[in-house]
This record gives structure tokens, sequence and C-alpha cells, in this order.
């Protein structure tokens, strides 16, 4: 009895920028190297709607199309060191982790790649049980390409507390962001509702029909090329400072999803978006203390950063 083969189309990770398809897609569907390029010589992958080959380079949000060999496999937490994480606080309640970029939160279909959960269940935390099974003890998110503060719980009632104080937004979250040229004014709030992309499922946009976000912002440093801000989030929509700051003609140095000059880019031989969470605060669920947490820039981002001081000399 024949079968009708399944379909699977999803946005290739930003973390993936650059890589070989068939090496993009052993990552993301946990195929062998062999096996993926297989697929991609017999013409069962697609990269933006166009056949790909197996050599042909990969750039994070573009629109891949499988057609997969087999039954897809399950969500599942895979326990695996994460190199580079690093735990910055740890208590009965909650863990606070460094993640460095190319690491997701938690396992989704279609990505393979180390996570932040898998990371701890493999450096013998113990994680709370609520939550879906794949998402235990995840309170709030960083993308992929996103490196920086994450809080994850480790009891029921953090897991409650956080996930409402990220609720009511009271949670202080800052990032630091290198963007393209000089925002005007220097200091504001972005009001602008986001939404997926009207034209690319892979993206997202402001839109009338998009869910209320609010990005406030303040010049750190001004450079020839670029502004570093600092960021606070009221809300925390998918992409949501990369869609504001797109959208504000400001995207972020290196995001070439949304924007960004691939000259700088290559030139600041950055590889993904220079965007930080550098400070996290919250309530701590044990007695509603006030905690505040820091991370500095990762090598990748401070060499950029150097390389635009450099040039404004």
């Amino acid at each position: 009895m024949s079968t009708v083969p399944e379909i699977r189309t999803l946005p290739v990770p930003d973390g993936l920028e650059g890589e070989r398809v068939d090496a993009a897609l052993a990552r993301m569907f946990g195929f062998s190297r062999t096996k993926a390029a297989e697929l991609a010589t017999g013409g069962k992958v697609q990269l933006n709607g166009e056949r790909a080959g197996k050599s042909e380079r990969v750039s994070g949000g573009a629109w891949l199309e499988v057609e997969m060999p087999g039954q897809p496999r399950p969500v599942r937490v895979v326990a695996e060191p994460v190199a580079g994480m690093e735990i910055v606080h740890d208590d009965a309640d909650v863990v606070v982790v460094d993640k460095p970029v190319g690491v997701a939160a938690h396992p989704s279909p279609g990505w393979t790649g180390p996570t932040v959960v898998g990371g701890l269940a493999a450096a013998g935390y113990t994680i709370t049980t609520s939550g879906a099974a794949e998402r235990q003890g995840i309170v709030h998110r960083l993308d992929v390409g996103t490196s920086g503060l994450m809080a994850v719980a480790k009891s029921e009632r953090a897991y409650t507390l956080l996930k409402r104080q990220f609720r009511e937004r009271t949670v202080d979250k800052r990032y630091h962001a290198l963007v393209q040229g000089h925002p005007d004014p220097l200091s504001g709030t972005i009001d602008a509702p986001i939404g997926r992309h009207p034209q690319h499922d892979y993206k997202w946009a402001v839109t009338a029909e998009g869910k209320p976000s609010v990005t406030h912002y303040d010049l750190v440093e001004a450079f020839r090329a670029a502004s570093l801000l600092d960021i606070k989030l009221e809300t925390g929509r998918t992409h949501q400072i990369r869609v504001h700051m797109a959208a504000h003609r400001h995207p972020c140095v290196g995001d070439l999803t949304y924007g960004a000059d691939p000259t700088l880019a290559k030139r600041l031989r950055l590889e993904r978006q220079w965007l930080h969470a550098v400070r996290l605060g919250f309530e701590h669920p044990a007695d509603g203390t006030w905690v505040e947490y820091h991370s500095g820039y990762p090598a990748d981002l401070r060499g950029a950063l150097e390389r635009v001081e450099a040039d404004s000399a």
C-alpha cells in the first residue's frame, strides 16, 4: 500500500545562518548528513519556493520545504550539554542562565540543536513539571540567534508566580542592541502592534491586526554607522525588538532577515543580529524580594562593537 509523503514547511532558525542545506537539514530534522544530501539531490528540498541543492547556503528565516522520508521525530527533551551556557544564579525555585547564541529555549518541531532545557537536564538540574512536556519550567524565551539572560522555574510555585509577572509586565527585561544609523528621537517609545508578516510566514511585522507591542529605547552611545541602545520591553512578542527597530528604519546590525545591511555585517564579522539580553529583574517567587541579574557581551558582539568604535575614531 502506497503512502502519501509528508511535506514539512518551516523557517530556517537564525542560528543556522550560512550553513549548507544538507547540514541545516541534519540539524533541524535529525537526519544523517548523508540522508539529508540524498533528499536535496533527489529534488525533495525547496528553499523559498525553489529547488535547493545540497551545497546551497541557507539564511535565517528562509522558508524551507522538505518532502519527509517517514514519520516526523516527536518533540522531546534531549539531555545534552550546552557549550558556553553559564549558570548565573541557582536556588530551590529559580535557575538563571546566560544563553549563548545558537541555542533554543526548548525543543520544537524542526529543531534538533541544543536547548536550554536539554542543557539543564544534562547538568543534573531538576525543573518543575509545570508547562508542556518539552517546555517545562520555561516562563519566557529568547530567539535562537539572541544571547543573554533567561530565567527557568524549578518549582511549581515559581512557575506560576513568574508566568504571572511576565503576563502582568512587571518583569524588567533589558536588552542592548546595536542598530544601524541614529534613531530620531535618540530616546523614545515604539508602540505598534506586531503580527505575522502578510507576505512571509517566517517573519513578523507591524500590522493593524497584530497584538499590542511596546518597546522603550534609550541611546547608550552613538557611532558613525550605528547606535548602541538600551531597550526595555513592556510586551514580549516574537522578534519584537527586531521588528520594531526595522519598522523604525534602524534594524539591528547583522539582522539580515529584517533588512540589515549585509556589507556592514560582513565588515563587522557578525553572523547574527547584534542583540543581547543584558539584565533581568523580577520579584523572587520565594519571598517577593526584588532580584536582578546581569550579563556581559559575548565575544562576537564585543568584537563587532569594537570594530564600530574603531571605525568612528
